[in-house]
């Protein structure tokens, strides 16, 4: 206010002097000399404007965490967007890549994944009919949703949409019905990732919305694995689109990740997530190059960089040697 308050000052000082109001508004030498006081009006007007484009705030943009940390300063050979970059052989375990594996960052819908693992391997009923309610509303980010308070849908058809279409709803929805409720439902996410051997993971809500479930690259690798030997996570995961009875409409859902359009890919698993915190991430599970490979990019920058990172991933390991020779980068 102080820096203000002086810049204001000096600003009306200087108006108070003949001819240096104009100056300072156009860059030119002043008229107001050579002007009668009713061609003076237009002057005191553009000086206004000036006055407001010099204090008008600048807002910065806001930063995720692998920014703040610092993690996009690491280089990398193929020059990603994502801060954090993993990939796995999934049968030998041999990491093939590897940038900032052992960060640890908000996962945004990759939460996704253990919420749907949860509710399978629970074996609940996926004919349950579930009810959106007020209880599932966003009140972390304040975001909205095509499943309105009161739409009806089965267990099945909520588990659906939350891995294909990243529905917020649908997640909460689920974990709200786990037997026990909410509550019991995120100790058995953790439960799971313990039992998985995630020591970097935590999770306080079933979503993803909330920065502070995070994870690290080697422990979402961890979870993809699994999570793709489970046939009904793959299908659903991989499904292109759906038509969804939402009262008397049929609806259309689309999955979120564009690459499964594109014949070039083989993916088995797959989940997207984004959050401001988090930036643009991405898991899948695919086979490529005689091999089934497990990828991860966490912290991506930019609207499509997160799939364009992908397929410089796709790229670089098609111009490697044949099966059982792919050579590891790591970082």
């Amino acid at each position: 206010m102080k820096t203000f308050a002086a810049a204001f000052l000096s600003l009306s000082l200087l108006a108070a002097l003949p001819g240096v109001a104009t100056a300072a508004a156009s860059g030119t030498p002043s008229k107001a000399t050579r002007t009668s006081k009713a061609s003076a009006v237009p002057v005191r007007k553009v000086r206004s404007v000036v006055l407001r484009k010099a204090t008008a705030p600048v807002i910065p943009a806001v930063a995720t965490f692998g920014q703040v940390a610092g993690l996009h300063a690491v280089d990398d050979p193929l020059a990603l967007k994502s801060s954090v970059a993993y990939v796995l052989d999934q049968d030998t375990n041999e990491v093939l890549f590897s940038k900032n594996p052992q960060a640890v960052l908000p996962i945004a819908s990759i939460t996704k994944l253990m919420t749907a693992l949860v509710v399978v391997e629970a074996g609940l009923s996926l004919d349950e009919k579930l009810t959106v309610t007020d209880d599932d509303k966003d009140t972390e980010k304040n975001t909205g949703s095509r499943l309105a308070i009161g739409t009806t849908l089965t267990r099945g058809d909520m588990l659906h949409l939350a891995l294909m279409s990243s529905e917020n709803r649908a997640a909460h929805a689920l974990g709200r019905n786990y037997p026990g409720g909410l509550e019991a439902f995120v100790a058995a996410m953790n439960a799971k990732a313990m039992s998985l051997g995630m020591a970097d993971t935590h999770y306080v809500e079933p979503t993803g919305l909330s920065s502070r479930n995070q994870s690290s690259a080697a422990d979402l690798a961890k979870l993809v694995n699994v999570t793709s030997q489970v046939p009904l996570l793959r299908d659903l995961s991989t499904s292109r689109e759906a038509r969804v009875a939402l009262g008397k409409r049929l609806v259309q859902f689309r999955s979120t990740n564009g690459l499964l359009s594109n014949p070039l890919w083989d993916i088995g698993l797959q989940k997207t997530g984004f959050i401001n915190e988090a930036g643009k991430c991405l898991v899948m599970q695919a086979s490529m190059a005689g091999r089934k490979l497990i990828m991860v990019f966490l912290d991506s920058s930019g609207k499509a960089s997160r799939i364009a990172d992908a397929e410089r991933m796709r790229k670089w390991l098609a111009t490697q040697p044949g099966e059982g020779a792919l050579p590891s980068a790591k970082l």
